[in-house]
């Protein structure tokens, strides 16, 4: 007797750098979301297939919910997370062990209304030391949140990831797949690719500039003469400071990202790549609708 096949879908929530899209690749096994140390790295709801004989688990990772930020960014972010709580078979709710912060309560308060299954993620659990301090910590989330289901996991050592994928497909529906089997995300390429830049900004720079720093793909297609694939991004800031601080001294800051962002492609593509980056300065586009829009800052 052959085994239903199952698929649905998995959002992954929290507030902004608790580990969701380190958690989603590690689940995925493969780099989907860009990752970085700060903050709102992810701006973007994405979705990360990851396709078995007998099942299909879309992943939805989320920008985290935030509190503050009344810039126009900020409200598309928090509609980019809200939008994954209806629609999906079951949540991930990811905390950062030992924290619950007012963030971390905000999400939980929106979870209470969600009528799907909600997991609690405790990433980060090997921060906690001692096993003393992990009883009171997780009484704590037992009462502050409602989900039916808790797993201690550790992105970063790999740990529980297992658990995660058991205990979501336990909840997902039966039917057939929802993409085709060789799709690893419906984002396009050049949304990755901007991305991959984006990426390299958000660790290369200090706090003032990553947050008012986009980028576009002006150029993406195939030189046949050369065998290899022409890449133009242009990344926007805010203020002139900012574009001198991205290009570096001498130019050495921008080359050392171009550097980084093209073996990613490469990586990506499996196709040699010819980069170019441009910075370019638009005055407050991350708090006019209109630029979002044409930024690709659109609802889905």
């Amino acid at each position: 007797m052959t085994t239903p096949f199952k698929a649905g879908f998995a959002a992954v929530v929290g507030r902004p750098n608790v580990g969701k899209s380190t958690l989603m690749n590690e689940l995925l096994g493969q780099k989907l979301s860009i990752t970085s140390a700060k903050p709102q790295t992810t701006r973007h709801r994405i979705h990360g297939i990851f396709t078995a004989p007998d099942h299909q688990i879309v992943y939805v990772d989320t920008p985290g919910l935030h509190l503050g930020g009344d810039k126009s960014i900020n409200r598309y972010m928090n509609r980019a997370a809200r939008s994954a709580f209806s629609g999906v078979d079951v949540i991930l709710f990811v905390v950062e062990a030992p924290k619950f912060t007012r963030e971390d309560r905000a999400v939980a308060q929106q979870l209470e209304q969600a009528d799907v299954p909600v997991i609690l993620l405790v990433n980060k659990i090997d921060k906690i030391k001692r096993k003393a301090d992990m009883m009171p910590y997780l009484q704590m989330l037992g009462q502050a949140v409602k989900f039916d289901t808790l797993i201690p996991v550790s992105a970063y050592r790999k740990s529980g990831l297992d658990l995660i994928s058991k205990e979501v497909l336990a909840r997902l529906p039966e039917q057939p797949a929802i993409f085709p089997e060789d799709y690893i995300t419906d984002r396009s390429t050049k949304f990755l690719l901007a991305e991959i830049v984006r990426e390299k900004l958000m660790r290369s720079l200090g706090e003032e500039v990553p947050y008012g720093a986009t980028v576009a793909i002006e150029q993406f297609e195939m030189d046949p003469e050369q065998d290899r694939w022409l890449i133009n991004a242009l990344i926007l800031v805010e203020r002139e400071g900012q574009k001198r601080i991205v290009i570096g001294d001498k130019g050495e800051r921008i080359k050392e990202m171009g550097r980084q962002a093209r073996m990613d492609m490469v990586a990506m593509l499996e196709k040699r790549v010819h980069l170019e980056l441009w910075v370019k300065v638009k005055q407050n586009w991350s708090d006019d609708d209109r630029a979002l829009a044409s930024l690709g800052y659109t609802d889905l």
